[in-house]
Order: C-alpha cells, then sequence, then structure tokens
C-alpha cells in the first residue's frame, strides 16, 4: 500500500497530510502508528473529496477541528492553483460546519483562517483556579492562567473528557505565553503542541471577554511558534475570530505500507 504524505509545519505545530483515501474506520489507529513512526508529528489530517463547494477538504484524525491544520492546508491548496500573491479560499475540515476562509501569502509563507467561533464560553473552576472553558463543534479548550503544573493538568483533563468533545486541550496561559496540551479521544494520544490553532481562539476570548467591547489582537508565544489571534466582541458576546501565523512544507514523500497496515 502506498500513501502520498506531506508534512506541514504551522507555527511550529506539525502536522503530516496524507493525501490519499483512508477508510475513516482505519485512521485513529494508521494516525497513532505514524505518530510513533515520527515523534516529531503532532497531528495527522487525511485529505478527502470537498462536500459542500470548497476548494478542498481535510479531515483529522480524530475528526477534531484543527485551526492550524487549516491554516496550512489552505496555503497547500492555493500554492497549487497559484504562482504567488495572496489567495483566499474556502477549505472543509471536520469539526467545522461550514467551510472556512483562509488567507494565504505565498511571498511571505503565512497564512491565516477565519476561525469558527466557540459554541460556549463559561467560567470553569480547577483546583481552585478559575479557568474559562471555551467549546468548541470539534474540540473543547480549557484556558487557565497559571504556568504549568502535572496536578491543574490532570484535572483539567478529567474535566474536559466530561464534556463529550472528540478532542479537547488544556492551556497554560502566563501573560501572553501558552502551553497547549491536547488530547484526542479515539486515537488515545496527548500531545504537547507546538502550537495549537483553536487554542490560540480559545485564550483570546478569554482575554477579549475580560477585555470588553471592540477588536482584540494578540501574539500568543507557544513552545514551537507564535500565532496571532484576534477576536471581537460587541454587546459582550462574541462576534468574529482568526488566527494567523508562518507555515512551512517538506517535500512531497511517499509512505510504502505492508499489507494490513503500518
Amino acid at each position: 500500500m502506498h500513501l502520498r504524505i506531506r508534512l506541514a509545519n504551522p507555527a511550529g505545530n506539525i502536522t503530516l497530510f496524507v493525501l490519499d483515501p483512508v477508510d475513516p474506520a482505519a485512521r485513529p489507529a494508521l494516525s497513532a502508528a505514524l505518530m510513533r513512526r515520527d515523534p516529531s508529528v503532532e497531528q495527522v489530517a487525511f485529505v478527502t473529496a470537498p462536500k459542500s463547494g470548497g476548494a478542498g477538504r481535510f479531515e483529522m484524525m480524530g475528526g477534531e477541528f484543527c485551526g492550524n491544520a487549516c491554516r496550512a492546508f489552505g496555503f497547500l491548496l492555493a500554492r497549487e492553483r497559484f504562482s504567488g500573491g495572496v489567495r483566499t479560499l474556502a477549505v472543509e475540515a471536520s469539526g467545522a460546519a461550514s467551510p472556512v476562509a483562509v488567507t494565504a501569502d505565498l511571498d511571505a509563507g503565512h497564512s491565516s483562517a477565519a476561525m469558527p467561533l466557540p459554541r460556549a464560553v463559561s467560567p470553569c473552576f480547577v483546583g481552585g483556579l478559575r479557568g474559562t472553558l471555551a467549546e468548541f463543534e470539534g474540540i473543547s479548550h480549557l484556558v487557565l492562567p497559571h504556568g504549568y503544573d502535572e496536578g491543574l493538568l490532570r484535572a483539567g483533563q478529567a474535566l474536559l473528557a466530561q464534556t463529550g468533545a472528540e478532542a479537547w486541550g488544556v492551556l497554560f496561559l502566563e501573560g501572553l505565553s501558552m502551553i497547549p496540551v491536547v488530547t484526542v479521544r479515539s486515537t488515545g494520544t496527548t500531545v504537547f503542541e507546538g502550537s495549537c490553532g483553536s487554542g490560540s481562539v480559545a485564550a483570546a476570548c478569554a482575554l477579549g471577554l475580560a477585555a470588553g467591547e471592540g477588536e482584540h489582537r494578540c501574539a500568543l508565544r507557544q513552545p514551537r511558534g507564535t500565532i496571532l489571534a484576534a477576536v471581537t466582541v460587541r454587546e459582550g458576546s462574541l462576534s468574529a475570530a482568526s488566527i494567523g501565523g508562518a507555515v512551512s512544507f517538506g517535500k512531497p514523500d511517499v509512505l510504502i505500507l505492508p499489507d494490513g497496515g503500518v
């Protein structure tokens, strides 16, 4: 079995795109195996046929939503179609009810995505610490205003596991520095990510709602990259969100699998 693959680096959140069709039932086990083969890979995304008129579609290894993967995939699609300039495409992604608008600056190596808003944002107490729970369609995040703490991580993961989400992240936010720890239910994987796109939106939502009305922008420094996140608050509610940052790619490759899997 031969699979075409492409490694993407959106702000340090290393993502492996599988470009050939893979049965959805086989994706969790294959993803876990691919991540074991290459420890630098933080997540796996599977390219599939568009369903609602987008320029392309991908589905994450556990059916979750990933903003960084959206940025990377949109950039890849734009580079396949255009020689340069700034291009905007509609990208279909798992965990997103409608296509995501991705704007790729092909000359600068930068892409941004208009992100889905969380369906709910609420205060949440973990270990006596007041955090913010942001629940998106395909992933939930707990933003904790604290440095990394293993006890808080375990408590936060236990709480998030009860939300029923396909994936969840515990985000340790000190000022504008963030450490994202993301779990995917179906693969049983927990990763200290280089950066997290939807987590950046969750953190920006927490900061923006605390700041009040208007547009709020922040550069969130994460272990292996910085994500520019923006949210708009109107009449006490979130009305828009986006993320942006650098993106780069490895060379196209082909993975040769033995019959029966990895």
